[in-house]
């Protein structure tokens, strides 16, 4: 059970959905409670399935599968994340939401690279190897399915009361954007490192 709740933990601080909300509040601003949340769904589902071949096959799926290193896809990982960061930084949070925002794109925005990502592979990985398949899939589940139903209530919220609170909306998003800035950046910056490490050392 311990494993089990470890392991959940590890995927809920990577899907956290309070930073997640800031990542994505381009999306949540400029799309429909309906266009939004049957995106984030798919969104969820496509990741849920990527998560759990990822948990089955383990690292050989690069290896055997794509004849790639998984350190690459660090580094190229890390690549994206580092774009996100600058981006928010520089151009705002709203720009984030404009990277593929058509209807028809969102679930593919959501997916990747908001949840399907090197640190969200590496835990598969990992809980995979810990975890039987059952009780992987089982904490995967529960997890996506809680940080989706978080993201929907904070769409709700937004949308409900955006206008009453505008003032206080915009400071926390102000204040949990520039930390969310830096933490993109910094785990960019730790998946390259890593990545290149990997690769240097092997």
């Amino acid at each position: 059970m311990s494993a089990s709740l470890n392991a959940f933990a590890l995927f809920f601080s990577l899907l956290n959905p309070f930073l997640m909300s800031i990542y994505m509040l381009g999306i949540i601003r400029n799309s429909e409670a309906k266009v939004f949340n049957m995106a984030l769904i798919q969104g969820s589902l496509i990741s849920f399935i990527v998560f759990i071949i990822f948990a089955k096959t383990g690292e050989a799926f690069f290896n055997e599968v794509l004849h790639a290193r998984f350190e690459s896809f660090q580094i190229f990982g890390g690549l994206i994340f580092l774009v996100i960061g600058y981006r928010y930084v520089f151009e705002g949070a709203d720009t984030i939401g404009v990277m593929r925002g058509a209807p028809n794109h969102l679930a593919g925005t959501i997916a990747m690279p908001f949840m399907i990502g090197p640190g969200t592979i590496s835990a598969s990985v990992i809980t995979g190897v810990q975890l039987s398949l059952m009780q992987t899939i089982l904490v995967i589940f529960f997890t996506l399915f809680l940080t989706c139903s978080l993201l929907i209530l904070m769409k709700y919220l937004h949308d409900h009361m955006q206008h009453k609170y505008s003032n206080y909306i915009d400071l926390y998003v102000d204040i949990v954007g520039r930390v969310a800035a830096l933490l993109i950046g910094t785990i960019a910056i730790d998946m390259i490192v890593t990545g290149v490490s990997g690769i240097l050392e092997g």
